[in-house]
């Protein structure tokens, strides 16, 4: 590669988003032609999402959701572009106006993308127009992970939560940024639990609100106390019957991309059934009209149409394959070292399971911050940014 070609692939480029008229009118062509299934037999969620929240999802869809509205939310941001490592990397920017404002690079999960991270904007830039300090002021730094919304797909295999960790790394040191925070739920506390790992220079400490480690292996962790034992038993209930879009895009991504791309009905149906609580507070949204914290309707779908709009429903997919399934790349990898710099955790009372402090300490030695939060569940930025917010000014504050 030349020196001009270097920086060309380098270069940051500012992005708009510019949805097509075809592309929205086929979405609506596809809702009206959906083809429903009888309704489940059970009165809960344990047959799968249910017809009556799919029904409401797809007329509210159909014929009130502003199929721009998400278009407009972006396009009110700072976005941008930068090729890093083969791969064109979509990221929101937004710089805080308080003097020395700490960076912060924030990764989203599955089935989200920056759209979850979104209210969160004003909160963490300026914490002064939500009751807080300008001390607690960040710059932002939101990525769309490879393969998911504006970020485009990874041509080769091998882009698991380690070579997303080192990419976001090189992003922050093209931004100038020589000392910064990382934070992250869902896939993306898998890529900030990893960053801290890595050490990247640069990087004074990370926060995340699932803990990554109880995740890979919940058997290494105490179960001396009630708390411990509840906490295990819930993991226990999500491998045996929670998990299934986990175990269907770890080991098949393929398979499930088919549905994913040709059917909106089915993609909306396989982002929302993610685990119990976070369902049945969307279900509240469309079926009784009565959104827990931010999980409103228009949000909710704001979410599901970026994957629809950008065709990102088998890509997205595909990275649970690259991260967690038995055949990646990274399967064999040696594990990571313990994180060298401090840790913060919080957790939400909604999670899969509530991670007791003793499980927190146990899997970051330098932890030094641990948050118990009143409201929210797995989506906490989403669900409660504001709350959220409050977490990660917390966790970050003895770092500045």
């Amino acid at each position: 590669m030349t020196t001009l070609d270097q920086r060309t692939s380098h270069a940051i480029r500012p992005f708009t988003v510019n949805f097509r008229e075809e592309t929205i009118d086929d979405l609506r062509r596809r809702l009206a032609t959906t083809r429903w299934p009888t309704p489940e037999l059970v009165a809960d969620r344990s047959q799968g999402v249910q017809l009556a929240t799919m029904r409401a999802l797809g007329q509210y869809w159909r014929h009130d959701y502003d199929m721009r509205r998400v278009q407009a939310r972006l396009n009110r941001l700072p976005q941008f572009t930068t090729e890093i490592d083969g791969v064109d990397i979509h990221f929101v920017h937004v710089r805080s106006r308080h003097r020395d404002a700490l960076p912060l690079i924030m990764t989203h999960g599955w089935p989200g993308s920056v759209i979850e991270l979104l209210d969160t904007v004003g909160p963490l830039t300026d914490p002064t127009a939500y009751g807080g300090s300008a001390e607690d002021a960040f710059h932002l730094v939101l990525p769309s992970l490879p393969g998911y919304g504006f970020s485009a797909e990874p041509a080769e295999v091998g882009w698991d939560l380690v070579r997303t960790a080192r990419a976001w790394a090189e992003l922050m040191r093209r931004l100038g940024y020589d000392r910064y925070v990382a934070q992250g739920g869902d896939v993306g506390a898998g890529v900030t639990d990893a960053m801290g790992r890595l050490g990247p220079r640069g990087l004074a400490g990370i926060h995340t609100n699932l803990l990554v480690p109880a995740l890979n292996d919940p058997s290494a962790l105490p179960d001396d106390t009630e708390e411990e034992q509840a906490a295990l038993a819930a993991i226990k209930v999500f491998q045996t019957s929670g998990n299934g879009y986990f175990v269907e895009m770890a080991t098949r991504p393929e398979t499930i991309g088919y549905a994913l791309l040709d059917s909106p009905a089915a993609l909306a149906a396989w982002m929302i059934d993610h685990d119990t609580d976070a369902y049945y507070k969307i279900a509240g949204a469309f079926v009784g009209g009565t959104p827990s914290g931010n999980l409103t309707r228009d949000n909710v779908l704001d979410d599901i149409t970026t994957y629809w709009l950008t065709g990102t429903g088998a890509s997205t997919a595909r990275s649970y394959w690259e991260a967690y399934g038995p055949d990646a790349p990274a399967a064999g990898r040696p594990p990571l070292p313990d994180p060298r710099v401090p840790v913060g955790f919080s957790t939400f009372p909604g999670e899969i399971w509530r991670t007791p402090r003793s499980w927190a300490e146990k899997a970051y030695p330098t932890l030094n911050y641990f948050g118990v939060a009143q409201r929210g569940g797995h989506f906490a930025a989403w669900e409660e940014p504001e709350l959220f917010a409050a977490q990660v000014r917390a966790a970050f504050r003895p770092l500045r």
